[in-house]
């Protein structure tokens, strides 16, 4: 493996600031700086600036293409590639890129999801550059960060609606300073998204016709060793898995990614990556990147990486841990508490509005990371619940409830805590144990919402956190701005709050029989078990009218979100359906008929060399996998009965009902006769690899 100088290294094929302040004049480079800082409107003649300084940049680095990449619906990337060439008088070509180029394409919509946004046929979208985020060089292609629309103007992508819940927070938060006396340039959602993952053999996975078409196997009976002795977490890294790991943080490294903490996770053949805390934006962008890299980093190594949130039964999937916290262009972190009493105040305020916007809008915190994929994991013993609910810890919890009641608080000193007057205890981030199945954790300076799917893209968990927050600081500027009391209405203020919101503060075991009854018969708080469940509720008359009211999204965005999610769950889950029968039918069941014709030719062969020969073994196993044999083709027939009623269904909501209510539950059934069958067959004549050699085949 080849050795290089990290510092030089990190970032060299990023157009980031060092860059841009090396090449750009100063009053260009000021000009942008501004933009991306103030979001002041990007100037042309900047624009042709910065365009031509990125050109010969990305050409001195080899690129011979750009791009404008962007995020549209379907979870992923998309980039259509242009060269820089441009022919001359002479015959020859020159390397041409403008500032029109840069700041505007026109890809091609038509085929991407627009949930009603725009006719089938009307094929016109544009792109539009994102200057906070920086331009890379991905495979010699200048890659620009865009956001997508419709001709019409309507957001086609991810990036468009997250931008726009970045700027309501922020709005937001700065009203909130301004009451404690601090005018700030900027506040902004910062996120480290720690990255799940399985690495498995390439020969295995293209021997797996279900991992090829769906990223998880849809078959497998457990091996005899499972993640029981827990022996992979935090165990020592294989030569094979380090060499890739070696690789991925080099290539990540050059793209400015800020990739750190490296580990084997619980399950076999599963890993984390962790970054360091970026810009909510650029973090996403960087976590899509991350993917992608790890994909094309594990196929040179002979490996193939999973992101699927369930590729095997039997044991841990993979999540991706969402740590998002809020701070001012001056480094201050909004969820730090400080030393001096108006510190402590702005801190609990700031607090309670992520209570607050937990509280009120869990729904939409569900729905956000509602898949066909991460269902699987939501409410196991693996992953948070589907309920919401807020962990914070015994002493931040101690202080919140002397607060409510006006009692004395038992912490450092016993005084009746009111703030503004009296000075909170400093706390450090570990005044507390991990609570690892919470799905919203307060850990110190920042909370970890830890239910999202290792595929999935951040944008959509942080547009709904960042705008709900943004209503809990709008609905407490509104009330507060103008009091002549201000430390009164403060205090009354938060402790209020608390007192409302309490019921989503929750510091016990999540996975508890007992919690799921408390939790929804007793505080009422939703249990979304599935994405057909979850993600109606995004129409929700509260919901659309808080997004909407921050110009998050316009009511037909919203209505093409949901169409979308719910479409995207079906045509999942329709695939996967569709797999399973054609496994078992062009494979599974030929399979096992082969292995009865062996079982029975052995059987003849040794009952005509002599009558006493019993042949237990293999008249039991006859007549076990005989009837297994039958199982399967009635429910394959099943399965295919239910996929068969889907394709008259239009309307996707019930759609998805269906399928959740009819076509998984045979899904389910269907597998567990197959599962029985491979433990009953020989290892030569079952026809794909098993979950043993899947899971332990890169060691």
């Amino acid at each position: 493996m080849e050795k290089h100088n990290v510092p030089e290294l990190f970032g060299s094929m990023v157009f980031d600031d060092r860059v841009m302040r090396a090449r750009l004049s100063s009053d260009v480079y000021s000009s942008l700086r501004k933009t991306i800082d103030e979001n002041e409107k990007l100037n042309e003649d900047v624009a042709e600036a910065v365009a031509k300084e990125m050109r010969d940049w990305a050409v001195e680095k080899g690129a011979t293409h750009f791009t404008h990449w962007f995020q549209p619906l379907t979870g992923i990337t998309a980039e259509k590639h242009d060269s820089f060439i441009t022919p001359s008088p002479d015959g020859g070509v020159i390397m041409e890129f403008s500032g029109k180029e840069l700041i505007k394409g026109e890809p091609d919509a038509s085929s991407f999801p627009s949930g009603g946004l725009r006719a089938t046929f009307e094929a016109r979208g544009y792109t539009a550059w994102d200057p906070t985020s920086y331009a890379f060089i991905k495979d010699h292609t200048l890659c620009i960060p865009t956001a997508f629309c419709s001709y019409g103007g309507d957001a086609l992508d991810k990036k468009t609606p997250l931008l726009r819940s970045m700027q309501a927070l922020d709005k937001q938060a700065k009203r909130i300073l301004k009451l404690f006396g601090k005018e700030v340039k900027y506040v902004r959602t910062s996120v480290g998204p720690e990255q799940e993952y399985f690495l498995v053999d390439k020969e295995m996975f293209e021997k797996r016709p279900d991992l090829i078409y769906t990223g998880r196997t849809l078959f497998g009976a457990m091996p005899p060793k499972g993640q029981e002795l827990d022996d992979h977490y935090f165990g020592m890294i294989k030569p094979r898995v380090s060499a890739f790991m070696e690789d991925l943080n080099n290539e990540l490294w050059k793209l400015g990614i800020l990739a750190k903490t490296e580990h084997n996770e619980v399950a076999p053949a599963q890993h984390e990556l962790a970054p360091i805390f970026s810009t909510t934006n650029v973090a996403t962008d960087n976590n899509q990147l991350t993917m992608e890299i790890m994909q094309k980093v594990a196929r040179k190594h002979g490996m193939v990486c999973l992101l699927h949130e369930k590729p095997f039964a039997g044991v841990n999937g993979s999540g991706k841990h969402n740590n998002w916290s809020m701070a001012t262009d001056q480094g201050t972190n909004l969820l730090s508490p400080g030393e001096t009493p108006y510190e402590n105040a702005q801190f609990l305020l700031f607090l309670c509005a992520v209570i607050q916007a937990v509280d009120d809008y869990q729904d939409l915190l569900r729905l956000s990371v509602a898949t066909a994929g991460n269902d699987h994991r939501l409410g196991a013993n693996e992953a948070p619940p589907a309920i919401i609910s807020v962990f914070l810890g015994d002493e931040l919890s101690a202080v919140l409830e002397a607060i409510k009641t006006d009692s004395p608080y038992e912490g450092k000193e016993r005084e009746v805590l009111k703030l503004g007057v009296h000075t909170l205890p400093r706390f450090s981030k570990d005044t507390t144990d991990r609570n690892r199945t919470s799905p919203f954790a307060f850990t110190g300076n920042k909370f970890e919402f830890r239910s999202l799917g290792s595929s999935n893209s951040i944008a959509c968990c942080n547009i709904m956190l960042n705008s709900a927050v943004a209503e809990s600081l709008r609905q407490y500027a509104d009330r507060l701005e103008g009091k002549d009391d201000f430390e009164t209405s403060l205090h009354e203020l938060i402790k209020e709050v608390i007192g409302k919101h309490e019921r989503i503060l929750f510091n016990g075991n999540g996975y508890s029989e007992e919690w799921v009854k408390e939790a929804t018969e007793v505080r009422g708080l939703s249990n979304l078990k599935t994405t057909p469940d979850a993600m109606p509720h995004l129409l929700d008359k509260k919901n659309m009218d808080m997004l909407m009211s921050h110009k998050v999204f316009t009511e037909s965005e919203l209505h093409s979100r949901c169409e979308i999610m719910l479409e995207n769950y079906c045509k999942t889950v329709n695939i996967e359906g569709h797999t399973m029968v054609d496994m078992v039918r062009k494979n599974y069941l030929p399979a096992i008929e082969r292995y009865l014709f062996n079982l029975a030719q052995t059987t003849s062969l040794m009952k005509s060399v002599s009558s006493n020969v019993k042949c237990n073994y293999e008249i039991s196993t006859m007549e076990r996998l005989s009837e297994l044999t039958d199982y399967i083709l009635e429910r394959v027939k099943d399965l295919e009965e239910a996929l068969d009623k889907l394709k008259g269904q239009d309307d996707v909501m019930a759609a998805s009902a269906m399928i959740r209510d009819d076509v998984i539950p045979k899904m389910e059934h269907l597998r567990k006769h197959v599962d029985e069958a491979e433990m009953l067959a020989s290892e030569e004549c079952w026809p794909f690899p098993s979950y043993g050699k899947l899971l332990f085949s890169v060691y």
